[in-house]
This record gives structure tokens, sequence and C-alpha cells, in this order.
């Protein structure tokens, strides 16, 4: 896998990583929105430092990211369970 190495911006601080090729444009859009998400809460609330603002969009991204495990983990277990239980039905029921 080819690796590129870039320079992201979060809270005006350059971070030199070296990502996949593959992941790059990824890793851009998500140090993007956690700017865009910064400049937010900054135009809000009252802060001391950027930092403030940084660890409520870090709060916010990991909360939303819990949430969507939790949809994932209902979708993989549940909704697995209950097509099975209908493919089940159906198997029985055909002609």
């Amino acid at each position: 896998m080819e690796s590129v190495s870039i320079t992201i911006y979060v809270a005006d601080r350059p971070y030199k990583l070296n990502v996949a090729r593959t992941e790059e444009e990824r890793v851009r859009k998500a140090a993007g929105f956690i700017n865009e998400k910064i400049k937010e809460y900054g135009k809000s609330y009252a802060y001391n430092d950027k930092q403030d603002l940084l660890a409520m969009a870090a709060l916010q991204f990991t909360v939303a990211a819990l949430k969507y495990e939790s949809e994932l983990e209902f979708r993989d277990v549940h909704l697995e369970s209950k097509l099975k239980q209908i493919d089940s039905l159906l198997s029985e029921h055909a002609v």
C-alpha cells in the first residue's frame, strides 16, 4: 500500500502524517470537519483557548461515532435475526 506524507492543520496547528494514498482525502476531510466545528463553537461559546473548542468537537464526534456503532450493532444483531425469521417463514410456506 502506497503512503503519502501530508500536512494537515487542526486548530491552526500543523500535523505531518504519513497516510495511505487511498486515505488522504478522508483524512483531509476529517480535519476540515474538525476545523469547521471548532469555528462554530468559537462563535457560540466563550473559551480560554482553542483546546477547549477542540475538546468539545472531539466529544461531539465521539458521541456521533458511538451512536453509529450502536446502530450498526442493532442492524447486525437484531435485524439479521429478524430477516432470518422472515426467510424461514417464507421458506416454510413456499410452494
